[in-house]
């Protein structure tokens, strides 16, 4: 799985701030942070995020956590993120296979685990989550949808136009930067471990001209019992948790919060 199979986080990783803002992710990045930190035996000032991204969550995160390492498969989304995240540590790798040779006390996995689209794939993020916890320490996995609350088929939409630094428009330009999206979730073969988003972007550039983009993603689909499987087969004490956020449906989206023994 190469990220430049998918173009947001290739040619259009430096639009990424304008489809999903960092603004949009301070209540669920406070969720996850009070998991991490209530599942974790005694201080947790260490975290490790595989499949980082933009570094949206790391905004906010790194209030609450002292060391931030970031991880991710693309170099492209890393430089948004160092944009946003200057004062943390980000490496390129990818989550199933990166051994960085260190501990933490928490290990965060965001909705990048929705592309390991096997579970041979998921079990090897479980073992990086493993090798990089301490005794004591937990890891946190949220994927968007479990089999059982995949709706089957479901689209959003969302997008934001740039903020001008002082002195706005330069000669020539018409308008800001933008981007707006469609996402539609489909599974076209139930019985597998895999459903599909298709995303078409807009992207707009100051001069007004517009681009339309398909984008195709195939990702991981697997029930909450193979989740407990795969976590308890490394070694993790699990929970599943719903996550209770002021903006999303309840009971759609779940958590795992993992604890390593000592």
């Amino acid at each position: 799985m190469s990220s430049e199979e998918h173009q947001l986080y290739g040619d259009l990783a430096p639009w990424w701030p304008l489809m999903s803002s960092p603004g949009d992710y301070q209540e669920e990045a406070g969720i996850y942070s009070t998991l991490l930190e209530e599942t974790c035996d005694g201080p947790a000032p260490k975290l490790l995020e595989l499949g980082s991204g933009g570094g949206n969550n790391a905004v906010y995160m790194k209030r609450r956590f002292e060391q931030l390492v970031l991880t991710d498969l693309s170099e492209s989304m890393l430089d948004v993120s160092r944009e946003l995240n200057p004062e943390c540590e980000h490496l390129q790798g990818d989550m199933r296979t990166v051994r960085l040779g260190r501990t933490f006390d928490a290990v965060f996995v965001h909705d990048a685990i929705c592309y390991m689209k096997s579970r041979e794939d998921l079990r090897q993020v479980a073992d990086t989550a493993w090798v990089h916890c301490r005794p004591g320490g937990a890891a946190l996995f949220a994927p968007d949808y479990l089999k059982e609350t995949f709706p089957g088929s479901c689209s959003e939409q969302g997008g934001h136009d740039e903020q001008l630094a002082e002195g706005g428009l330069k000669e020539g330009e018409v308008c800001p930067r933008g981007l707006r999206y469609l996402s539609w979730c489909w599974d076209p073969d139930p019985t597998d471990d895999q459903y599909v988003t298709d995303y078409a972007y807009m992207v707009r550039e100051r001069d007004g001209s517009v681009t339309v983009v398909h984008d195709r993603h195939i990702e991981g689909l697997f029930a909450r019992s193979q989740w407990l499987e795969v976590l308890e087969g490394t070694g993790f004490e699990v929970k599943a948790v719903p996550l209770e956020h002021s903006e999303v449906e309840a009971n759609v989206h779940e958590m795992f919060v993992a604890h390593r023994p000592t």
